[in-house]
Protein backbone atom coordinates (compact mmCIF):
# COMPACT_ATOMS: atom_id res chain seq x y z
CA UNK A 1 0.00 0.00 0.00
CA UNK A 2 1.36 3.43 -0.99
CA UNK A 3 0.17 6.64 0.73
CA UNK A 4 1.51 9.93 -0.66
CA UNK A 5 0.90 13.24 1.12
CA UNK A 6 1.87 16.87 0.76
CA UNK A 7 1.95 19.64 3.36
CA UNK A 8 2.42 23.24 2.29
CA UNK A 9 2.06 26.42 4.28
CA UNK A 10 3.91 29.18 6.03
CA UNK A 11 4.56 30.82 9.37
CA UNK A 12 5.71 34.03 11.06
CA UNK A 13 8.66 33.83 13.47
CA UNK A 14 9.17 36.71 15.92
CA UNK A 15 12.84 35.89 16.64
CA UNK A 16 14.38 33.88 13.80
CA UNK A 17 17.93 33.98 15.19
CA UNK A 18 16.88 33.17 18.77
CA UNK A 19 18.64 36.30 19.98
CA UNK A 20 18.35 37.88 23.42
CA UNK A 21 19.59 41.30 22.30
CA UNK A 22 18.42 41.96 18.74
CA UNK A 23 15.35 39.87 17.83
CA UNK A 24 14.47 39.89 14.13
CA UNK A 25 11.20 38.64 12.69
CA UNK A 26 10.53 37.05 9.33
CA UNK A 27 8.04 35.02 7.28
CA UNK A 28 8.82 31.55 5.93
CA UNK A 29 7.22 29.13 3.49
CA UNK A 30 7.19 25.36 4.09
CA UNK A 31 6.90 22.56 1.54
CA UNK A 32 6.81 18.97 2.81
CA UNK A 33 6.09 15.99 0.52
CA UNK A 34 6.13 12.41 1.86
CA UNK A 35 5.44 8.87 0.72
CA UNK A 36 4.61 5.93 2.98
CA UNK A 37 4.81 2.33 1.73
CA UNK A 38 3.75 -0.59 3.91
CA UNK A 39 2.91 -4.24 3.46
CA UNK A 40 -0.43 -5.91 4.10
CA UNK A 41 0.93 -9.35 4.98
CA UNK A 42 -0.79 -11.37 7.70
CA UNK A 43 2.33 -12.27 9.71
CA UNK A 44 5.38 -10.19 8.84
CA UNK A 45 5.45 -6.50 8.03
CA UNK A 46 7.54 -3.72 6.51
CA UNK A 47 6.74 -0.02 6.88
CA UNK A 48 8.79 2.61 5.02
CA UNK A 49 8.50 6.39 4.86
CA UNK A 50 10.31 8.79 2.55
CA UNK A 51 9.91 12.47 3.31
CA UNK A 52 11.46 15.88 2.73
CA UNK A 53 10.91 19.33 4.18
CA UNK A 54 12.05 22.62 2.66
CA UNK A 55 11.79 25.91 4.57
CA UNK A 56 12.45 29.20 2.76
CA UNK A 57 12.60 32.56 4.57
CA UNK A 58 11.56 35.82 2.97
CA UNK A 59 14.33 38.11 4.31
CA UNK A 60 16.96 35.85 5.91
CA UNK A 61 18.09 33.35 3.29
CA UNK A 62 20.87 32.07 5.60
CA UNK A 63 18.13 30.26 7.55
CA UNK A 64 16.84 28.34 4.52
CA UNK A 65 17.06 24.59 5.02
CA UNK A 66 16.07 21.29 3.47
CA UNK A 67 15.68 18.05 5.41
CA UNK A 68 15.27 14.64 3.79
CA UNK A 69 15.03 11.16 5.25
CA UNK A 70 14.05 7.59 4.63
CA UNK A 71 13.10 5.54 7.65
CA UNK A 72 11.41 2.29 8.26
CA UNK A 73 10.67 -0.58 10.58
CA UNK A 74 9.89 -4.24 10.11
CA UNK A 75 8.80 -7.25 12.13
CA UNK A 76 9.31 -10.90 11.30
CA UNK A 77 7.40 -13.60 13.19
CA UNK A 78 9.75 -16.57 13.42
CA UNK A 79 7.18 -18.33 15.61
CA UNK A 80 3.99 -17.34 17.40
CA UNK A 81 6.07 -16.35 20.45
CA UNK A 82 9.33 -15.25 18.77
CA UNK A 83 9.86 -12.18 16.58
CA UNK A 84 12.68 -10.04 15.17
CA UNK A 85 12.08 -6.27 15.14
CA UNK A 86 14.20 -3.82 13.16
CA UNK A 87 14.21 -0.11 12.38
CA UNK A 88 16.52 2.26 10.53
CA UNK A 89 16.87 5.86 9.42
CA UNK A 90 19.05 7.55 6.80
CA UNK A 91 18.67 11.32 6.90
CA UNK A 92 20.10 14.71 6.09
CA UNK A 93 18.84 17.09 8.79
CA UNK A 94 19.43 20.56 10.19
CA UNK A 95 19.77 21.68 13.79
CA UNK A 96 17.93 24.94 14.33
CA UNK A 97 19.48 28.19 15.53
CA UNK A 98 18.96 28.58 19.28
CA UNK A 99 18.79 24.88 20.14
CA UNK A 100 20.76 23.59 23.11
CA UNK A 101 23.86 22.62 21.11
CA UNK A 102 23.76 25.24 18.34
CA UNK A 103 26.57 27.83 18.57
CA UNK A 104 25.36 30.95 20.35
CA UNK A 105 26.33 33.33 17.50
CA UNK A 106 25.18 31.15 14.59
CA UNK A 107 22.98 32.75 11.91
CA UNK A 108 22.32 29.52 10.01
CA UNK A 109 21.16 26.00 10.89
CA UNK A 110 23.81 23.32 11.45
CA UNK A 111 23.46 20.55 8.85
CA UNK A 112 24.24 16.94 9.70
CA UNK A 113 23.84 13.44 8.29
CA UNK A 114 22.35 10.69 10.45
CA UNK A 115 22.57 6.96 9.94
CA UNK A 116 20.89 4.80 12.59
CA UNK A 117 19.61 1.28 13.01
CA UNK A 118 18.33 -1.17 15.61
CA UNK A 119 17.78 -4.94 15.71
CA UNK A 120 15.81 -6.53 18.56
CA UNK A 121 14.73 -10.09 19.30
CA UNK A 122 11.54 -10.52 21.33
CA UNK A 123 10.51 -13.78 23.02
CA UNK A 124 7.36 -14.55 25.02
CA UNK A 125 6.98 -17.15 27.78
CA UNK A 126 3.29 -17.06 28.70
CA UNK A 127 3.03 -13.94 30.91
CA UNK A 128 6.75 -13.17 30.62
CA UNK A 129 8.09 -11.19 27.63
CA UNK A 130 11.80 -10.61 27.06
CA UNK A 131 13.70 -8.61 24.47
CA UNK A 132 17.36 -8.06 23.64
CA UNK A 133 18.75 -5.74 21.00
CA UNK A 134 21.56 -3.55 19.75
CA UNK A 135 21.62 -0.19 18.01
CA UNK A 136 23.99 2.33 16.43
CA UNK A 137 23.64 6.03 15.62
CA UNK A 138 26.26 7.72 13.43
CA UNK A 139 26.47 11.53 13.12
CA UNK A 140 28.41 13.62 10.57
CA UNK A 141 28.08 17.37 11.13
CA UNK A 142 28.74 20.15 8.65
CA UNK A 143 29.56 23.80 9.29
CA UNK A 144 27.46 26.86 10.07
CA UNK A 145 28.16 30.59 9.94
CA UNK A 146 28.60 33.25 12.61
CA UNK A 147 27.21 36.79 12.57
CA UNK A 148 30.56 38.16 11.37
CA UNK A 149 30.60 35.74 8.42
CA UNK A 150 33.16 33.36 9.93
CA UNK A 151 32.72 29.62 9.42
CA UNK A 152 31.91 27.65 12.58
CA UNK A 153 33.22 24.13 12.12
CA UNK A 154 31.12 21.48 13.87
CA UNK A 155 33.26 18.42 13.08
CA UNK A 156 33.85 18.07 16.82
CA UNK A 157 30.35 16.60 17.11
CA UNK A 158 30.97 13.77 14.62
CA UNK A 159 30.86 10.27 16.02
CA UNK A 160 28.96 7.10 16.75
CA UNK A 161 26.82 5.94 19.65
CA UNK A 162 26.61 2.18 20.18
CA UNK A 163 24.08 0.66 22.56
CA UNK A 164 22.92 -2.72 23.84
CA UNK A 165 19.50 -2.89 25.47
CA UNK A 166 17.35 -5.48 27.16
CA UNK A 167 13.93 -5.56 28.77
CA UNK A 168 11.77 -7.99 30.77
CA UNK A 169 7.99 -7.59 31.17
CA UNK A 170 5.71 -9.67 33.38
CA UNK A 171 1.92 -9.32 33.20
CA UNK A 172 0.22 -9.79 36.59
CA UNK A 173 -3.12 -9.24 34.85
CA UNK A 174 -4.54 -7.52 31.81
CA UNK A 175 -4.43 -4.23 33.75
CA UNK A 176 -1.07 -4.37 35.53
CA UNK A 177 2.44 -5.47 34.70
CA UNK A 178 6.03 -5.08 35.85
CA UNK A 179 9.08 -4.27 33.74
CA UNK A 180 12.85 -3.92 34.08
CA UNK A 181 15.03 -2.46 31.34
CA UNK A 182 18.79 -1.89 31.07
CA UNK A 183 20.73 -0.06 28.37
CA UNK A 184 24.49 0.26 28.08
CA UNK A 185 26.18 2.64 25.65
CA UNK A 186 29.55 3.54 24.20
CA UNK A 187 29.70 7.06 22.77
CA UNK A 188 32.63 7.82 20.49
CA UNK A 189 32.30 11.55 19.80
CA UNK A 190 35.26 13.56 18.53
CA UNK A 191 34.95 16.66 20.72
CA UNK A 192 37.36 19.60 20.60
CA UNK A 193 41.18 19.38 20.76
CA UNK A 194 42.07 18.40 24.31
CA UNK A 195 38.38 18.02 25.19
CA UNK A 196 37.07 14.68 23.87
CA UNK A 197 33.40 13.82 24.27
CA UNK A 198 33.86 10.03 24.46
CA UNK A 199 31.92 8.37 27.27
CA UNK A 200 30.53 5.08 28.50
CA UNK A 201 27.46 4.54 30.59
CA UNK A 202 24.23 2.78 31.37
CA UNK A 203 20.66 3.43 32.46
CA UNK A 204 18.59 0.92 34.44
CA UNK A 205 14.86 1.34 35.01
CA UNK A 206 12.19 -0.71 36.74
CA UNK A 207 8.52 0.01 37.19
CA UNK A 208 4.97 -0.82 36.24
CA UNK A 209 2.90 -0.90 33.08
CA UNK A 210 -0.76 -0.10 33.45
CA UNK A 211 -3.74 -0.51 31.16
CA UNK A 212 -7.03 0.18 32.88
CA UNK A 213 -9.32 -0.41 29.90
CA UNK A 214 -9.05 2.63 27.63
CA UNK A 215 -9.03 5.05 30.56
CA UNK A 216 -5.32 5.11 31.52
CA UNK A 217 -2.48 3.32 29.72
CA UNK A 218 1.30 3.62 29.87
CA UNK A 219 4.22 2.95 32.17
CA UNK A 220 6.02 4.52 35.14
CA UNK A 221 9.55 3.61 36.17
CA UNK A 222 12.54 4.71 38.19
CA UNK A 223 16.17 3.66 38.39
CA UNK A 224 19.75 4.82 38.10
CA UNK A 225 21.88 6.45 35.41
CA UNK A 226 25.67 6.60 35.10
CA UNK A 227 27.62 8.22 32.25
CA UNK A 228 31.40 8.55 32.62
CA UNK A 229 33.10 11.03 30.30
CA UNK A 230 36.79 10.67 29.48
CA UNK A 231 37.26 14.43 29.81
CA UNK A 232 37.93 15.02 33.55
CA UNK A 233 36.38 18.51 33.35
CA UNK A 234 33.02 16.81 32.69
CA UNK A 235 33.58 13.77 34.89
CA UNK A 236 30.77 11.35 35.70
CA UNK A 237 27.07 12.17 35.54
CA UNK A 238 25.21 9.79 37.81
CA UNK A 239 22.23 9.50 40.11
CA UNK A 240 18.56 8.48 40.27
CA UNK A 241 16.58 8.64 37.03
CA UNK A 242 12.96 8.22 35.96
CA UNK A 243 10.59 7.84 33.03
CA UNK A 244 6.80 8.13 32.81
CA UNK A 245 4.62 7.82 29.70
CA UNK A 246 0.87 7.91 30.29
CA UNK A 247 -2.27 8.41 28.22
CA UNK A 248 -5.57 9.30 29.88
CA UNK A 249 -8.84 9.10 27.93
CA UNK A 250 -11.60 10.52 30.17
CA UNK A 251 -14.06 10.45 27.23
CA UNK A 252 -14.08 9.22 23.66
CA UNK A 253 -13.43 12.80 22.53
CA UNK A 254 -10.45 13.67 24.74
CA UNK A 255 -6.91 12.23 24.94
CA UNK A 256 -4.41 13.55 27.50
CA UNK A 257 -0.73 12.58 27.17
CA UNK A 258 2.03 12.90 29.78
CA UNK A 259 5.72 12.21 29.30
CA UNK A 260 8.42 12.86 31.90
CA UNK A 261 12.00 11.69 31.51
CA UNK A 262 15.58 12.30 32.55
CA UNK A 263 18.33 11.89 29.96
CA UNK A 264 22.09 12.31 29.74
CA UNK A 265 23.46 13.67 26.47
CA UNK A 266 26.42 15.66 25.21
CA UNK A 267 27.01 18.80 23.19
CA UNK A 268 29.95 20.68 21.72
CA UNK A 269 29.65 24.42 21.28
CA UNK A 270 32.58 26.60 22.31
CA UNK A 271 33.55 23.89 24.79
CA UNK A 272 32.81 20.21 25.30
CA UNK A 273 30.22 19.41 27.89
CA UNK A 274 27.75 16.82 29.09
CA UNK A 275 24.10 17.65 29.77
CA UNK A 276 21.67 16.22 32.33
CA UNK A 277 18.19 17.01 31.01
CA UNK A 278 14.92 16.72 32.94
CA UNK A 279 11.89 17.18 30.70
CA UNK A 280 8.11 17.09 31.21
CA UNK A 281 5.55 17.29 28.40
CA UNK A 282 1.76 17.43 28.69
CA UNK A 283 -0.64 17.50 25.77
CA UNK A 284 -4.31 17.01 24.99
CA UNK A 285 -6.32 16.36 21.84
CA UNK A 286 -10.00 17.30 21.87
CA UNK A 287 -12.40 16.35 19.11
CA UNK A 288 -14.48 19.51 19.15
CA UNK A 289 -16.53 18.19 16.25
CA UNK A 290 -16.20 15.11 14.07
CA UNK A 291 -13.93 17.05 11.69
CA UNK A 292 -12.45 19.66 14.05
CA UNK A 293 -9.60 18.71 16.42
CA UNK A 294 -8.08 21.09 18.97
CA UNK A 295 -4.61 20.22 20.34
CA UNK A 296 -2.84 21.89 23.26
CA UNK A 297 0.63 21.03 24.58
CA UNK A 298 3.13 22.42 27.07
CA UNK A 299 6.62 21.42 28.10
CA UNK A 300 9.30 22.27 30.63
CA UNK A 301 12.94 21.22 30.53
CA UNK A 302 15.84 21.82 32.92
CA UNK A 303 19.29 21.40 31.33
CA UNK A 304 22.27 21.18 33.67
CA UNK A 305 25.63 21.41 31.90
CA UNK A 306 28.74 19.60 33.12
CA UNK A 307 32.07 21.09 32.08
CA UNK A 308 30.77 24.67 32.25
CA UNK A 309 28.72 26.58 34.86
CA UNK A 310 25.50 26.74 32.87
CA UNK A 311 21.89 25.87 33.70
CA UNK A 312 19.04 26.44 31.23
CA UNK A 313 15.30 26.35 31.84
CA UNK A 314 13.15 25.89 28.74
CA UNK A 315 9.38 26.46 28.54
CA UNK A 316 7.30 25.68 25.44
CA UNK A 317 3.64 25.81 24.44
CA UNK A 318 1.91 24.61 21.29
CA UNK A 319 -1.72 25.29 20.33
CA UNK A 320 -3.32 24.20 17.07
CA UNK A 321 -6.69 23.61 15.50
CA UNK A 322 -7.14 21.17 12.62
CA UNK A 323 -10.10 21.16 10.26
CA UNK A 324 -10.60 17.95 8.27
CA UNK A 325 -12.12 18.95 4.94
CA UNK A 326 -12.53 15.31 3.93
CA UNK A 327 -10.38 12.19 4.12
CA UNK A 328 -8.05 13.67 1.50
CA UNK A 329 -7.41 17.15 2.90
CA UNK A 330 -7.04 19.23 6.06
CA UNK A 331 -6.17 22.76 7.17
CA UNK A 332 -4.27 23.55 10.40
CA UNK A 333 -3.64 26.80 12.28
CA UNK A 334 -0.97 26.83 14.98
CA UNK A 335 0.87 28.97 17.52
CA UNK A 336 4.12 27.95 19.19
CA UNK A 337 5.96 29.74 21.97
CA UNK A 338 9.39 28.89 23.34
CA UNK A 339 11.45 30.55 26.05
CA UNK A 340 14.97 29.62 27.16
CA UNK A 341 16.23 31.19 30.39
CA UNK A 342 19.93 30.61 31.04
CA UNK A 343 22.24 31.79 33.80
CA UNK A 344 24.52 32.75 30.87
CA UNK A 345 22.48 35.55 29.23
CA UNK A 346 23.90 34.88 25.75
CA UNK A 347 21.82 31.73 25.51
CA UNK A 348 18.52 33.25 26.70
CA UNK A 349 15.74 34.11 24.26
CA UNK A 350 12.03 33.79 23.57
CA UNK A 351 10.05 33.52 20.34
CA UNK A 352 6.56 33.15 18.88
CA UNK A 353 5.64 31.25 15.72
CA UNK A 354 2.22 31.57 14.09
CA UNK A 355 1.35 29.68 10.92
CA UNK A 356 -1.00 27.75 8.67
CA UNK A 357 -0.60 24.38 6.93
CA UNK A 358 -2.66 22.70 4.20
CA UNK A 359 -2.41 18.92 3.90
CA UNK A 360 -3.37 16.71 0.96
CA UNK A 361 -3.15 12.95 1.45
CA UNK A 362 -4.18 9.79 -0.35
Amino acid sequence: MFNPSLISGGFFDSNVFSSNTNPQSDFAAVFEPSLRAHTLWERHGVDLKLDAQSTVYKENSSLNQTNASIKGNSWFDIAHDLAVLTNFQIAHLNEGVGTVSSPANAIAPTPYDLLSGDVTIRKQFNRLTTSLGTSVDSYDYGSTRAQNGAVINQDSRDGQIYAVHGRVDYAFSSNLGWFTSVEGNQRNVRGNPGQPLDSQGYRALSGFTIGFSNLITGEIGGGYVNQRFIDPTIGTIQGPTYRAMLTWRPTRLVDVHLKAEQLVTQTSDTSATGVLANAVQVGTDYELRRNVIVSLAAGYENDRFFGQPRIDKVTTTDARIKYLINRYGAISLFHRYSERNSNIPTFSYDKHQVGINVTAQF
